[in-house]
C-alpha cells in the first residue's frame, strides 16, 4: 500500500460561530467538541492510519504560530507548514502541496482535510481511506461523500453511481432548497459534500493543468520562488497574490472523468453554525447542551456556552447563547446562519469584536486587555518559559512593567535588569526595549500603558526571534 501524506488546510475565519470564533482566532484552534481544538483532532485521528506520514499543514500567515504550537501542544511535527499570504480557496492550497510533495519525495498519495470539521467515529473514518486507496493508486480523484441524516439546505451535494463502496460521480449539485434536498434525501442517491479528497500528487497536478491551467502556473512559481523560514515555507507573495482564486469543486472535481466517491458514515459535522454545534454534542434529557457555569430551569432544546461568569436562563426553549468577555449572542435556533450578518456590520463599523477576543495570542505568549480609556490601557501579559519579545521602541507610549509571578529580563535602552514577584520597570516614551523570560515557568505580568496613541500598531521592532516585520 501506498505511503499517504495528509494535508491540513487550515485556513477560513468561521463567521457563524461568532462571538467564539473569530478572524483572529478562528473555530479550527477552538476546543468546541472536547479538550483538544478541532485542528488537534484532525491531526490526532490520524494516528493509527497505516502508511500515513508526517501531516503537511497549510495555513495563512496571520496563524502560523498557532498551528505551530498547537502542534507541538500534541506532540505531532509537521512534516511542512507552508505559508500562504493572501487565501486563494482550496484548489490553489492543495495544488502547492501537490507541488512541493512531488518536489520532495516520490509521488505519494494525498489524504486532503479540513482542519474545522468533527468526526464522530474515527475508527470508521481510518478504515474508509483503507477502503479508498485502491480507487486512489489506480488514478482516481476521490471524495468522501457523507451519508445524509436530514434534508440539509446548506451542503453541496454529490451524486453518486450504482453499486457498493468507492462509485463513480455523476453530478455535483449546488447547495438545495427544501424541497429538493428533501428528494436528494429520499432518492439514496446522493451524499453531502464533505470536503475531503485523496488522490496521488500527480493526478491531482495532471488535472489541474488540464482544466486551471493558470492557477497551476501561478502556483508552481509561488512553490519554485518560496522562501524557508525557521519552520515555515513561505510561498512567494506576487506570484500567489496573481493566483484565481477558486475551489478544487469547481477547478477540477466537477470537471474530470476521474471523479469517485465513497458515502461514508462517521458522525461528520463541518460545524458550521452553532445549531450544527449543538446537534452533534451531548444533550441532557431536555435536549439542553451546557458549556462551563452555566444554569438552567424549564429550558428545552437550548445551546449555552459561558465563557468565565456564571450564565442562568429560565424557561427558554430553542436558543442559542454564547458569552464570551466582550461579546454576548443570544439567537433563536432557527436565526443562527445570520450570525454573519452581525459580524458583517462589526467590520464595516471597524469594531474590534470582529476580529480578536479581549486575550490575543503571540507566538511569545499572550495578552489580555483589562481596562482602557482615555490615554491609558491595562494589560496582562503572558511569556512563556523560554520566550522573548522583539526589540521594540514605541512612537506614542510609555509602559509600567509590574511583575506578579516568574522572573523577567528587561532591556531598557542600555540597561539590563532581572525582576521578580512584585517588582516593577518603568519604560519611557521611546526607549529601545525588550522583555524575556527566563525562568522554567510562565511569566505573568502587568502592563500599564500610557500615551496618545495605543494601538498595536505602534511598534517598531529591530529584532525579533520569530521574523515578524515591523507593525
Amino acid at each position: 500500500m501506498s505511503n499517504v501524506l495528509p494535508v491540513l488546510l487550515c485556513g477560513g475565519s468561521g463567521t457563524r460561530l461568532w462571538p467564539l470564533s473569530r478572524e483572529a482566532y478562528p473555530k479550527q484552534f477552538l476546543p468546541l467538541a472536547g479538550k483538544v481544538s478541532l485542528l488537534q483532532a484532525t491531526c490526532l485521528r490520524l494516528q493509527g492510519l497505516p502508511g500515513a506520514e508526517a501531516p503537511l499543514l497549510i495555513s495563512n500567515e496571520e496563524h502560523r504560530f498557532m498551528v505551530a504550537e498547537q502542534c507541538r501542544q500534541i506532540n505531532v511535527l509537521p512534516q511542512t507548514l507552508i505559508l500562504e499570504p493572501i487565501g486563494r480557496n482550496t484548489a490553489p492550497a492543495i495544488a502547492v502541496a501537490a507541488l512541493h510533495a512531488l518536489e520532495s519525495q516520490q509521488d505519494p498519495i494525498l489524504l486532503v482535510l479540513p482542519s474545522d470539521h468533527i468526526l464522530r467515529d474515527e475508527a470508521g473514518f481510518r478504515a474508509a481511506v483503507i477502503q479508498a486507496m485502491p480507487a486512489a493508486e489506480a488514478g482516481g480523484l476521490l471524495t468522501f461523500g457523507i451519508v445524509p441524516t436530514a434534508p440539509e439546505t446548506g451542503f453541496g451535494y454529490i451524486k453518486a453511481g450504482l453499486g457498493d463502496g468507492v462509485r463513480a460521480v455523476e453530478q455535483f449539485v449546488e447547495k438545495p432548497d427544501q424541497q429538493t434536498a428533501e428528494k436528494y434525501l429520499a432518492s439514496g442517491e446522493y451524499f453531502w459534500n464533505s470536503g475531503m479528497f485523496m488522490f496521488r500528487a500527480s493526478r491531482f497536478i495532471e488535472e489541474l493543468e488540464k482544466f486551471a491551467p493558470s492557477i497551476l502556473q501561478q502556483c508552481k512559481a509561488a512553490i519554485a520562488n518560496a522562501k524557508r523560514d525557521a519552520d515555515f515555507l513561505r510561498l512567494d507573495k506576487e506570484a500567489f497574490a496573481a493566483c484565481p482564486a477558486d475551489s478544487i469543486d469547481y477547478a477540477v472535481m466537477e470537471k474530470t472523468e476521474h471523479a469517485k466517491v465513497l458515502p461514508i458514515d462517521v458522525g461528520w459535522s463541518d460545524v458550521g453554525s452553532w445549531s450544527a454545534l449543538w446537534q452533534v454534542a451531548d444533550h441532557d434529557v431536555d435536549g439542553n447542551v451546557h458549556h462551563g457555569d452555566v444554569m438552567s430551569e424549564n429550558c428545552k432544546n437550548t445551546f449555552i456556552w459561558s465563557g468565565n461568569r456564571l450564565v442562568s436562563t429560565l424557561g427558554i426553549e430553542n436558543m442559542i447563547v454564547v458569552d464570551t468577555d466582550d461579546a454576548l449572542l443570544i439567537a433563536h435556533q432557527d436565526h443562527v446562519q445570520d450570525v454573519k450578518k452581525i459580524v458583517a456590520r462589526l467590520k464595516s463599523e471597524d469594531r474590534p469584536q470582529a476580529v480578536q477576543h479581549r486575550q490575543v495570542y503571540r507566538p511569545w505568549g499572550s495578552y489580555t486587555s483589562v481596562d482602557s480609556g482615555e490615554r491609558f490601557q491595562v494589560k496582562r501579559i503572558i511569556v512563556k518559559p523560554g520566550a522573548a519579545l522583539s526589540l521594540q521602541m514605541h512612537h506614542h507610549r510609555a509602559e509600567h512593567w509590574i511583575v506578579v509571578s516568574g522572573t523577567a529580563r528587561v532591556t531598557c535602552d542600555e540597561k539590563i535588569m532581572t525582576l521578580t514577584e512584585n517588582q516593577s520597570t518603568y519604560i519611557p516614551l521611546g526607549s529601545k526595549h525588550r522583555l524575556e523570560n527566563i525562568g522554567k515557568l510562565p511569566l505573568e505580568l502587568i502592563e500599564v500603558q500610557s500615551g496618545s496613541y495605543l494601538g498595536e500598531d505602534d511598534i517598531v521592532r529591530f529584532d525579533d526571534v520569530y521574523g515578524r516585520v515591523n507593525s
